[in-house]
């Protein structure tokens, strides 16, 4: 039986529940990759957060149970750019807890960022899944969900 769950946009209350899940997160990034290829401090992850909520330089949705406890989240934030033709969404975060994987949640989070973004007048939205054969199921997913490979490869420089 699949539980009911519900689609919430997050408020700074809901910050140290998304970080926990931003921590099992990157855990499974970090397991799958053999890589320490993050830092995570739940404090530090938690207070950037709220910060970012209250300052709206990201949007958050969080999934929920019917009890209230939080299943899953996507995270949004608005970027600008001449090639995308004005302004778009990117997600850096989607995350569902493995045992609510395969229920459709995802769907739902994906749903809900495209019509956040619309009613935001986003052209496009994009995201980044490593190029990796241990995220051959992300990329399925997401191109089923309308994602499209646009080309290149995510490359970051610490400053």
């Amino acid at each position: 039986m699949t539980a009911k769950i519900s689609i919430q946009k997050a408020t700074a209350d809901d910050s140290h529940e998304v970080a926990v899940m931003v921590g099992e997160l990157l855990s499974e990034i970090i397991n799958a990759i053999g890589v320490q290829a993050f830092n995570f401090d739940l404090d530090e992850t938690t207070n950037r957060l709220k910060d970012f909520l209250h300052r709206e330089k990201y949007f958050v949705f969080v999934a929920r149970k019917s009890d209230g406890n939080a299943v899953g989240f996507v995270a949004l934030y608005e970027s600008y750019a001449l090639y995308a033709e004005g302004s778009f969404g990117t997600i850096p975060e989607l995350y569902v807890r493995p045992e609510f994987r395969s229920n459709r949640v995802g769907l739902r989070l994906v749903s809900q960022a495209k019509s956040f973004g619309a009613s935001r007048g986003w052209k496009r939205l994009e995201v980044t899944t490593p190029p990796m054969p241990q995220f051959d199921k992300t990329l399925a997913f997401y191109e089923r969900e309308g994602f499209a490979i646009a080309g290149g490869h995510k490359l970051k420089v610490v400053l």
